[in-house]
């Protein structure tokens, strides 16, 4: 059987934060392309194929790392978006934020995330988060259901 390897979308707005991810992500061997997006915005714009992502050759995304501070389209929005779309609401979403505060906790799960990691502060502990994370990614391969299904309250 031939598996499509599928992309992971990665949405921050932090430079820093992209970077450890992405290196953490990679010291872990998967095989997916890591896509970045900045902002909400440019998530949205990859999800539909549009501006830079235009073309784009890969299609739906493996899962989505979504930041929740960020300009132009805090990551709540985006997973507003992703779960009122028929074809994006299937999509595992892994919140990788700053925030601890309890309303995104709480409307981040709502809206059927798969997980919601805090970035801690210190370098080491963000790193060997990430790690953790890409382990857990490199046994996903589908959400067996729809995930509203799973996460309703």
């Amino acid at each position: 059987m031939n598996t499509e390897i599928k992309t992971i979308l990665l949405v921050d707005d932090s430079r820093n934060d992209i970077e450890l991810t992405i290196a953490a992500l990679t010291e872990k061997n998967l095989a997916n392309d890591i896509v970045v997006a900045e902002d909400g915005v440019e998530a949205l714009d990859f999800l539909y194929k549009r501006g830079r992502f235009a073309g784009y050759p890969n299609g739906i995304p493996a899962v989505i790392l979504l930041d929740i501070k960020m300009p132009r389209m805090s990551g709540i929005e985006v997973l507003n978006y992703i779960r009122s779309t028929p074809k994006f609401m299937k999509i595992p979403v892994i919140i990788v934020t700053s925030s601890n505060n309890e309303k995104d906790l709480f409307e981040s799960y709502r809206l059927g995330i798969v997980s919601y990691v805090v970035k801690p502060i210190d370098i080491v502990q963000f790193i060997n988060a990430i790690k953790t994370l890409g382990q857990c990614l490199a046994v996903i391969h589908k959400v067996p259901v729809p995930v509203q299904d799973v996460f309703r309250f």
